[in-house]
């Protein structure tokens, strides 16, 4: 290919005027302001689907991407206090080929339980990673544990429980006491509050807007929380 230099005028080219070199800057600035016109009704939908989806994950009704690892863990609390308690049942799942999935297809079936403030005393947490456990320990002394939009996917809990204003059989979807929704169709309750002594959970997963663990420890024991 030649370059610029090679290119040399026929004899009857004519130079371009400097009128028509304004004129074609001209068309130039107006072609690169439609394309940014264009460019900006392109992006309001996809602004629009992005305010929605942020909308929806607040509101839990669309869950963030959140493989959980499919080992399960222990939490235990001598008391648990909360407002705007949720409850219903759920799906979590495995990352795809995980080597935890054995013969469930990577799923779990949970009971997802969601308090919008709670406060938890002694509480204790640990993993079993085969005879030995992980543990962390917090809230032990004047200060308690507190989180806010705590919710836990469980598949097993006990515990004395006493709940105020309980409304039992919601469908999942229409729960308003923790900002927590479900999916339609799925059995649920909810309260105003809850308080739970001697608490002791079996977990696959756990979410907190905050979690503040006053006093913690962590290091490795040869028995799970008492």
């Amino acid at each position: 290919m030649a370059s610029s230099s090679d290119v040399t005028a026929s004899p009857g080219s004519t130079p371009e005027s400097p009128e028509s070199g304004s004129a074609a800057e001209g068309s130039s600035e107006r072609r690169g302001r439609v394309r940014l016109r264009r460019a900006a009704v392109m992006a309001l939908p996809a602004t629009a689907v992005a305010a929605g989806l942020a909308i929806m994950t607040a509101q839990g009704a669309l869950g963030v991407q959140f493989y959980i690892s499919g080992m399960p863990f222990t939490v235990t609390a001598t008391d648990l206090t909360g407002t705007g308690f949720e409850q219903f049942g759920d799906l979590d799942n495995m990352a795809p080929h995980s080597p935890n999935a054995g013969d469930t297809g990577g799923q779990v079936l949970v009971v997802t339980s969601a308090i919008k403030n709670a406060t938890l005393t002694k509480l204790c947490q640990s993993v079993d990673l085969g005879g030995t456990y992980l543990r962390i320990t917090a809230g032990g002394g004047k200060d308690k544990v507190t989180a806010s939009d705590l919710t836990t996917d469980s598949t097993q809990l006990t515990g004395d429980a006493d709940f105020n204003n309980i409304e039992i059989g919601n469908d999942a979807s229409t729960l308003t006491k923790a900002g927590v929704q479900g999916k339609a169709g799925v059995f649920s309750q909810q309260a105003d509050t809850v308080h739970i002594a001697n608490l002791r959970q079996t977990n696959y997963a756990t979410t907190a807007g905050t979690f503040k663990l006053p006093g913690l420890k962590l290091g490795f024991n040869d028995s799970d929380c008492p």
